[in-house]
């Protein structure tokens, strides 16, 4: 094999690839860049590390065809070390890659492209397009959510619920909840599907990565392929794959409480500034200390926000509107911090029934097609 490539053009495409090659495996052939080169100008570049890949398609001087395996960091690093415009690489007989640029030489031990494993189908009869800023704004009010070890395997992602209507996320785990839908338009993959209806839940590092190359434009599509084990993403020139975690999803709506005793109207950032101060407390790194939580303690006009440490304490008021009893609360204080910082609007509403039931965070005025509810359950405390 031997291709030549303009520098910029192939970093430009490995460096988003980097984050599905594994650093250390015991498989060799994880750890590296599947590199197909097809006459007379077409690369196709694919990592994948078993649970998700990546794929792009470049232009480049096709000299000879091959199909072998290179080291993903090794290569990258190479990259960035060559100075000239061109770079050359050449596989020989003895899976030899020989890199070279103006004077530099470099060579790496190569892999036959056999050995890479074998990558899930990337297309399929099932999926849709949506518009890349919505999904990404939707994944960014429910991410905080999702749980990272969970013994629940189905909580550890966003579930996410596509329909003709628009398109709604859930991510959950033991103390917080997510809950965003939005009216939007949803493209048929397939022009013979009579409807769109679709329920998947999406890894916490599919998420992670799927975010990072979605970009903030609502008007460009990315295109969705689903299949039963494993979902594709079109996104630009990149295709991204991903197992999907399998089983049922938790029955969210019914650990949602409904009837509050209490509900306060507050204004999002006088509160976030008081959560932020408290922040200085709860948040403190001390041997053999444990972080403390923050109170909230709603009572008439006013919302007091107090915290304790072994450092020292805060508390702030804050003006709200109040309806129902007087009521003392506490939360875990970055929990509580995401869940409002979720919240676009100007004023917020906390729905509330005791100490010990969970809380509800929602706009006060929710902009149209866009519904939200965030909860989050307190700690208990010593009165």
């Amino acid at each position: 094999m031997k291709i030549i490539f303009k520098r910029k053009i192939l970093a430009n495409a490995i460096a988003p690839l980097m984050a599905t090659a594994q650093s250390r495996s015991t498989l060799p052939a994880v750890e590296g860049i599947l590199i197909e080169a097809k006459m007379p100008n077409t690369v196709i570049l694919t990592t994948y590390e078993l649970e998700k890949g990546m794929r792009t398609t470049i232009e480049a001087e096709v000299i000879e065809e091959g199909y072998f395996v290179i080291n993903a960091q090794k290569f990258n690093q190479t990259l960035y070390v060559m100075e000239n415009e061109d770079i050359t690489l050449t596989v020989d007989e003895k899976l030899c890659a020989t890199i070279t640029s103006g004077r530099s030489t470099f060579r790496l031990n190569a892999l036959e492209g056999e050995n890479f494993p074998s990558v899930p189908s990337l297309k399929s009869e099932m999926g849709f397009y949506i518009g890349e800023g919505v999904l990404r704004k939707m994944l960014d009010k429910t991410t905080y959510a999702m749980g990272t070890v969970d013994q629940r395997q189905v909580l550890n992602g966003c579930f996410v619920h596509v329909n003709d209507d628009g398109i709604m996320i859930v991510a959950c785990d033991s103390f917080k909840l997510a809950r965003c839908s939005r009216r939007t338009e949803i493209k048929k993959g397939n022009e013979s599907d009579k409807y769109i209806h679709y329920s998947f839940i999406l890894p916490v590092k599919t998420v992670n990565e799927l975010y990072k190359l979605l970009s903030n434009d609502e008007e460009k599509m990315t295109r969705i392929y689903l299949m039963r084990k494993h979902i594709v993403f079109e996104i630009g020139n990149i295709i991204f794959f991903s197992r999907l975690i399998e089983g049922e999803y938790i029955d969210y709506e019914r650990i949602i409480l409904t009837n509050h005793k209490v509900t306060v109207e507050v204004n999002k950032e006088e509160l976030m500034s008081s959560l932020e101060r408290a922040a200085l407390i709860t948040e403190e790194k001390i041997a053999g200390s444990v972080r403390s939580h923050v109170k909230l303690n709603v009572s008439g006009e006013n919302i007091e926000i107090s915290a304790v440490s072994t450092n020292g304490s805060s508390y702030d008021e804050v003006k709200i509107s109040h309806e129902g009893e007087d009521v003392l609360i506490a939360f875990n204080n970055r929990y509580l911090m995401d869940s409002i910082r979720s919240c676009d609007t100007e004023k917020i509403k906390l729905s509330i029934s005791t100490p010990l039931t969970s809380m509800n965070i929602e706009p006060l005025e929710e902009e149209d097609g866009i519904e939200e509810l965030y909860m989050i359950l307190p700690v208990r405390i010593k009165e």
